[in-house]
């Protein structure tokens, strides 16, 4: 399909800079084909039926933008995947100032060395320590990896720290948050588990390949980028009994959608999973494993947008995406929620 037809125009002013200061007070916007209902995010548990399975991604956002010198030369990085022994792949720039063997001083007690350079400013840089040292001195010299749309409207700060991670966080990885599980607090998980529904985890370190645009003018010449992810035994089998027993799996934001459809085989079946997915949904993809999914709003002509398009219906989706922005609902990684039935079982 043309990258076009996943156009739409957004007001900058409904873009948001921050969370509502209770987070699940958000609006939530309930998407089940040409039906809409206008609703809080405290409404999720009226959509749910005992025994269906949420799932959730527990990954940790790290302090993965880093500023530094090359000689005299200004260096900003981005990490986006943990390649191991403190290797990692980023995003450079300028990174024309670069070449293979640079070294990048970030700070006192932390420097790098490019190893390669590829397209698109991506480099690997291997650092000089790894482990929990390296994880120390993000703390100390990296900042929260904010996207784009909001970093450059306003300065990251303290409390960047508290909104940009889920309640629920564990697995230090990610460069960009889940930012549907943003909405969860204690008291909608406890309305959750009364009502009888499962919750479940999986893993999936998402990386900043996710705010990068779309070069191409067809979506089938887009490369995505890899992600980790795992789904272990115990979980798959939650998931799997619960289609055996007709409920349904929800999942909570689009990477835990991605590493699912990833993990599930022909029949549809969820598998453990542990290893990388470059998975590019777009519509006409046959979905296996979710039946609905929560997720917040996205960019126009991203390959979110996309994803959801083909979930819901790419019709259904424009429909519902003027009917947002017309009531003001609030967009991107800080901003409000939708829950989407799939299209197919409607």
């Amino acid at each position: 399909m043309k990258v076009d037809e996943f156009d739409f125009e957004l007001p900058k002013e409904l873009i948001a800079l921050r969370p509502v200061r209770n987070r699940d007070g958000a609006r939530f916007l309930v998407i089940k084909g040409d039906d809409r209902q206008d609703k809080q995010v405290t409404d999720l548990p009226d959509f749910l039926e005992s025994g269906d399975v949420l799932v959730f991604n527990d990954t940790r956002v790290i302090p993965a933008r880093l500023k530094g010198f090359r000689r005299s030369a200004k260096i900003e990085v981005t990490l986006h995947m943990n390649e191991g022994n403190g290797l990692w792949k980023a995003f450079a720039r300028p990174a024309k100032k670069l070449k293979p063997q640079d070294v990048i001083a970030f700070s006192h007690d932390l420097t790098a060395t490019v190893m390669t350079k590829g397209d698109g400013g991506e480099v690997s840089l291997q650092f000089d320590c790894f482990g929990a040292q390296l994880r120390g001195a993000l703390a100390q010299a990296g900042v929260m990896p904010l996207p784009p749309y909001i970093a450059s409207q306003r300065p990251v700060d303290a409390q960047d720290l508290q909104d940009y991670q889920t309640i629920y966080s564990k697995k230090e990885g990610a460069v960009a948050a889940p930012t549907a599980g943003l909405h969860f607090t204690n008291r909608l998980l406890k309305a959750i588990s009364v009502k009888g529904v499962k919750s479940v985890h999986v893993t999936l370190h998402v990386g900043a390949g996710t705010f990068l645009p779309i070069k191409v003018e067809d979506t089938r010449d887009h490369k995505m980028h890899s992600e980790w992810g795992e789904v272990d035994a115990q979980t798959a089998e939650t998931i799997n009994q619960a289609h055996r027993q007709g409920k349904k799996v929800i999942a909570v934001g689009t990477t835990s959608l991605r590493l699912l459809e990833s993990a599930a085989d022909e029949t549809g079946l969820v598998q453990p999973f542990s290893g990388t997915t470059d998975i590019f949904i777009t519509p006409g993809y046959k979905f296996r494993a979710v039946d609905m999914l929560m997720t917040n709003f996205h960019l126009p002509k991203s390959t979110l947008f996309m994803l959801v398009s083909a979930f819901a219906g790419h019709d259904y989706m424009k429909s519902a995406y003027g009917h947002a922005i017309d009531q003001n609902y609030r967009f991107y990684s800080y901003g409000d929620s939708s829950l989407l039935f799939r299209e197919d079982q409607l």
